[in-house]
């Protein structure tokens, strides 16, 4: 039976800050960090009555106030929403701003012809000009590839996009040939680097993992690895653990030193996220961090079963390494301090990596979405 999920202080300051005062719902944060809606709407209340340190009352012109404030703020957040998914149409030409209002009829048209300083009337007379229904489409189409392109840090090649686009019946061709008219090119991958320090005394586990890359339910097999990371003054480490079923990242964590108190932390987050039970197989390099008694303490005392890559071999962690080669690539590996990319990582792992991210392995789904499903068909089994 799974355990009760706990989380830390950190998820919580950051899911509360992202509810508050990130302009996004509540809603969405809550699927963006795979939490319940009642457990972040409790958090939200509890933060915003320690920051009015329990007042409630207020007078009739402050109320007023408060609510022009809000009104405003209701404007702001919609304009800024418009020019996030916009990205450059303001230095497009009409058309391309008009195909854009046409297709996200979710907002308000005066609203959107304001930020992108184009008329209302000019919009309308676009509308009713006599345009194949080819010509049409393909206008919509450069906007939904171009807002889809945005989304993935312009990493999404054609057959990605093609599956964000699948509710609009278009083929992989047409969809290639509109990207190479609007010059969207994905980002070239660079190799990835090891950090592993396997020069101790340690014991060392065997590779039971045996390069099978591969589960039939989560919490059967994870991996985990530490990398390199850079600022301007020197630089910083990752360490994360995937669940193998759907490659989602279970743990992470942050640190200025490659010690076994880093690994110690991702691995606390990915128990305290998953609850895993006994005879979980956990593999890793054979690195000093993940050879010290502590963190092979943690492991016995979850029954977990240890496995560990062959010495220099860097294909028996292959799946661990592809990981990160695509954190690289898709977020960099430079940034202006620890905490920045802290910050950084924070929302690329959480809010979009295991939430969003389509994978070709799971059939264009992201890892958090081929959970549910499996979950999803095991509750109909159980029925």
């Amino acid at each position: 039976m799974r355990g009760r999920r706990q989380f830390s202080d950190e998820l919580r300051a950051r899911a509360v800050g992202r509810a508050l005062d990130g302009g996004v719902t509540l809603a969405q944060v809550a699927r963006d960090l795979d939490l319940t809606p009642s457990v972040l709407r409790t958090w939200v209340v509890r933060a915003r009555a320690e920051r009015d340190g329990g007042r409630s009352g207020l007078t009739t012109d402050e109320r007023d106030e408060l609510r022009r404030q809000r009104k405003e703020l209701r404007v702001a957040r919609l304009e800024r929403d418009i020019l996030r998914k916009s990205r450059g149409l303001l230095r497009e030409p009409p058309s391309a701003r008009f195909a854009f209002i046409q297709a996200e009829s979710g907002w308000p048209v005066a609203t959107m012809c304001r930020v992108l300083q184009v008329s209302r009337a000019g919009f309308y007379a676009w509308r009713r000009r006599a345009r194949s229904e080819h010509a049409r489409k393909d206008e919509r189409l450069k906007v939904l590839i171009a807002a889809s392109f945005a989304a993935s840090r312009k990493t999404y090649g054609s057959p990605r996009i093609h599956a964000d686009l699948a509710g609009e019946q278009v083929g992989r061709n047409r969809i290639i040939r509109l990207m190479q008219a609007e010059g969207h090119v994905a980002r070239v991958r660079r190799r990835y680097r090891s950090t592993t320090m396997s020069d101790h005394d340690q014991p060392v586990a065997s590779n039971l993992l045996n390069r099978e890359f591969e589960a039939s339910a989560p919490n059967q097999r994870w991996v985990g690895d530490t990398t390199e990371l850079l600022t301007a003054s020197g630089k910083f480490y990752l360490a994360a653990i995937v669940d193998l079923y759907a490659r989602f990242v279970v743990g992470w964590a942050v640190s200025a030193v490659n010690d076994r108190h880093l690994t110690l932390a991702a691995l606390g987050q990915a128990l305290r996220r998953r609850c895993p039970e006994v005879g979980l197989l956990h593999h890793s390099d054979q690195g000093s961090t993940y050879a010290s008694e502590d963190y092979q303490e943690v492991l016995r005392a979850h029954g977990i079963t240890c496995s560990m890559s062959r010495r220099g071999n860097c294909h028996d962690n292959a799946a661990m390494e592809s990981w990160f080669s695509t954190f690289k690539f898709e977020l960099g590996e430079t940034f202006a301090s620890i905490r920045h990319g802290k910050d950084e990582a924070f929302t690329y792992i959480e809010a979009f990596y295991n939430q969003r991210r389509r994978h070709s392995s799971l059939g264009y789904l992201a890892p958090a979405e081929y959970e549910r499903r499996f979950r999803d068909s095991q509750r109909q089994a159980a029925a």
